[in-house]
């Protein structure tokens, strides 16, 4: 299994969905604000975990992405496997010679790596946050469409409403 920062964004990106589930689809752009990830970067890693399940796109005004899964049943090796760009598996690289000495020794750290990663759920990780401190806040529901009641707001004023009242007060002081 390949580690990069990719696999690194994805599975930062997934606890921050995870810690907000509750308060409905997280948005991309709310993601890429908080983790300070191109946003371009991130349509492109939830692309790829929306194809493998992970996740699911809620479209329109307040939509975003949810955990397709329980959050303890996805790992930390599936979120990495699902945007990894995996390699051709149908042609081997050639090895040389010498390098094959040390193949097995490769071979049983990567087994050992996956292992490590498979035994690690996204529930974990937001459990660990939380005990962590972490504070989520609560966005504000957008003040978006037509069904948006306008606040109406009195207005309470000492000044005469007609030119008589006007004229009345005026006598009244003198």
């Amino acid at each position: 299994m390949r580690l990069s920062t990719k696999g690194r964004f994805a599975v930062t990106a997934m606890i921050d969905v995870a810690l907000r589930e509750k308060f409905g689809p997280v948005s991309l752009s709310d993601i890429a604000a908080r983790q300070q990830i191109s946003l371009s970067y991130l349509e492109q890693m939830f692309s790829k975990l929306r194809s493998d399940g992970l996740v699911i796109s809620t479209r329109g005004p307040g939509g975003g992405y949810t955990l397709g899964q329980r959050s303890d049943a996805i790992t930390v090796a599936s979120i990495i496997s699902a945007v990894e760009d995996a390699p051709d598996k149908a042609s081997p690289p050639e090895i040389a010679p010498a390098q094959d000495m040390a193949q097995d020794l490769w071979d049983a750290m990567n087994a050992k790596v996956l292992e490590f990663m498979q035994s690690v759920t996204l529930r974990s990780l937001v459990l660990e946050q939380l005990a962590k401190g972490v504070k989520i806040e609560q966005k504000p529901a957008p003040n978006r469409g037509v069904f948006k009641k306008p606040v109406r707001q009195l207005v309470h004023t000492n000044a005469p409403n007609s030119v008589f009242a006007l004229g009345q007060s005026l006598l009244a002081r003198g």
